[in-house]
């Protein structure tokens, strides 16, 4: 592969004028089955390029663990871009955003009750070096310089728009440098940060999605030579709990893009296949109140979640057309789905009487969080026994994210760090009654300065405005649902519950699971974990890849964090409800 190299105000290719026209495609946000189909229709739609971020929280899941295997195979999936003739662009962070736990900062860096995230703080330094020296030596010979396709390598991440200091980023580039990345670095920050996320001497980029002109002047402005990039043009914009689907028209996203490449710079589509955020990976935003994301990453892109080309591949494809080549044909057809059925759900597994592993329950005087558990998904079930009966008013000063209130198993009520509720009244029946507290992690926050959010009971826990003390922690990351005790039959749940069902299938293919009557909970297909669902909405189905599937009998599981409906079954439908398009 040739290499990336600036000359004057242009980037070139093996001597010859090159520009970028690159779309962003997430890996660890799509089934590695399906890799090679999304970077094939990412060259059929004309791009020259592909955009990957890379997340250190699950390639590093625990100080000394690490993961470059399966749906996290990094060199895999360059090779198979190298191989359907697209480059790279990579974005190791450490931060990332992406809209993803933590902006992909491991939660076990939480661990450590001062440490300063994004700075010069030693405890992070000495986690990044070690990150840098485990993720880079499998990636060098992916860069161009060695012939492979990764063009040049981003500094950080939007750092303008978090913190000025100049020296963290150029310790990171020099960590980078040490490591062996000798390819064209750059950084990138929206047109208002540039000067505080640039660092000298490294190209600087500029993310915007609309105003191209004015964000290309600005980036000028700051960098009076050197190619102009648009590395983040946002086509679409992502979703959160609560708010409706945000979609842009093709038109207006073409007419910009077409506006973006009349002048002449190279730019990168975030997102060209947005993907999902499987499991407990979304993130959340937190800027005077906390919003969690949803658990589609749609994305409105030219790619939906599915990996079906939209209305806007279309529409993008004839405008790239305009400026460079783009392969001949009609281009690609969505894939095969599944014919619509519905799963019963007849087994069901009660969630606060599961027994937990020998040595997986912590006692301590006052809750833990789940960083000081050493946990980085999930829930923690907290329990301690309440002195007397009588009125009651339970106070827990800091819920992150979810909290919901047991007595005796009984369900007396939810509090939400989203609202703001910190208090709930009830009466206690009896002397010696259990209280359980039942907290689910929604996602950590990854934009801004609520990057320290740690999560479960994290401050004190108040009866009659008494501490409480004397509590029972115990981790519940769900990484397997092995060792559920599930029973048959008709008996209504109140939940929390896991419920359980079987399906045949011939010839496996997408499908979306569709939810109607249950409240919110997590589905699991084949140990699979397909993410969050939540009535509140907008989204209102779950993404089901093909290659989850498998020819003969299937098993899907909910956990059911409410009540379960009376008919305690799931809809499996060719197409999303991602909810709609206006509050």
């Amino acid at each position: 592969m040739p290499v990336l190299q600036i000359d004057g105000d242009d980037f070139t290719l093996d001597g010859e004028p090159f520009r970028i026209i690159s779309g962003g495609l997430h890996y660890f946000r799509i089934h590695p089955d399906q890799w090679a189909d999304r970077l094939r229709k990412a060259r059929l739609m004309g791009l020259n390029t592909v955009e990957t971020y890379v997340p250190w929280n699950l390639h590093q899941p625990s100080p000394d663990t690490f993961h470059l295997d399966g749906g996290l195979d990094l060199p895999r999936f360059l090779d198979l871009a190298a191989a359907e003739g697209l480059h790279v662009l990579l974005r190791p962070g450490p931060y990332i955003c992406a809209e993803w736990e933590g902006g992909g900062l491991p939660s076990w860096l939480l661990a450590h009750p001062g440490i300063r995230l994004r700075s010069q703080d030693p405890v992070y330094l000495a986690a990044v070096e070690d990150y840098f020296e485990r993720l880079l030596p499998p990636v060098l010979d992916r860069l161009a310089t060695r012939g492979g396709p990764v063009l040049a390598v981003q500094v950080e991440n939007e750092f303008g728009a978090y913190d000025d200091d100049t020296s963290h980023l150029e310790h990171l580039a020099g960590l980078l440098r040490r490591h062996g990345v000798d390819v064209l670095l750059f950084t990138c920050d929206q047109p208002a940060d540039l000067a505080r996320g640039g660092l000298p001497g490294t190209l600087a980029t500029a993310n915007f999605g609309s105003r191209s002109r004015e964000g290309l002047a600005a980036l000028r402005a700051h960098q009076p030579s050197g190619p102009l990039m648009c590395t983040e043009f946002w086509i679409g914009w992502f979703d959160r709990w609560g708010g409706h689907h945000v979609v842009r028209s093709a038109e207006d996203a073409a007419q910009e893009l077409d506006e973006l490449l009349s002048l002449g710079a190279s730019v990168n589509l975030y997102m060209f296949h947005g993907g999902t955020s499987f499991g407990f990976t979304n993130g959340a935003n937190d800027k005077a109140a906390y919003r969690p994301t949803v658990t589609s990453y749609d994305y409105d892109a030219p790619l939906d979640e599915a990996g079906d080309p939209t209305e806007k591949y279309r529409a993008f494809r004839d405008v790239i057309a305009k400026y460079a080549p783009v392969p001949a044909g009609p281009g690609p057809e969505p894939a095969p789905k599944l014919a619509p059925r519905t799963v019963p759900l007849t087994d069901v597994a009660d969630l606060l009487s599961h027994s937990a592993a020998p040595g997986a329950t912590v006692r301590s005087e006052r809750p833990l969080t789940m960083e000081q558990l050493g946990q980085d998904f999930g829930f923690v079930r907290y329990e301690t026994v309440l002195p007397q009966a009588g009125p009651a008013l339970l106070e827990l000063r800091d819920v992150r994210d979810r909290a919901q209130v047991f007595l005796d198993g009984q369900p007396v009520g939810v509090l939400e760090r989203e609202n703001h509720e910190h208090a709930i009244a009830f009466g206690v029946p009896r002397d010696g009654a259990v209280l359980t507290v039942l907290v689910e992690n929604q996602g950590r926050v990854n934009y801004g300065q609520g990057l320290h959010d740690r999560k479960g009971l994290a401050g004190p826990v108040l009866l009659n405005g008494e501490e409480l003390d004397g509590w029972t922690n115990l981790p519940m990351p769900w990484r397997s649902l092995d060792g559920l005790d599930f029973t048959t039959g008709n008996t209504p749940v109140v939940g929390p519950a896991f419920h359980r069902g079987t399906f045949p299938v011939d010839v496996p293919a997408d499908t979306f699971v569709h939810l109607p009557g249950w409240t919110k909970g997590n589905v699991w297909v084949n140990g699979f974990h397909l993410g969050r669902y939540w009535s509140r909405g907008p989204q209102r189905s779950l993404y089901l890849p093909g290659p989850v599937l498998r020819p003969g009998l299937n098993e899907i599981a909910l956990l059911e964090l409410h009540a379960a409906p009376s008919e305690r079954s799931v809809r499996f439908v060719p197409s999303p409800d991602l909810g709609p398009t206006e509050e």
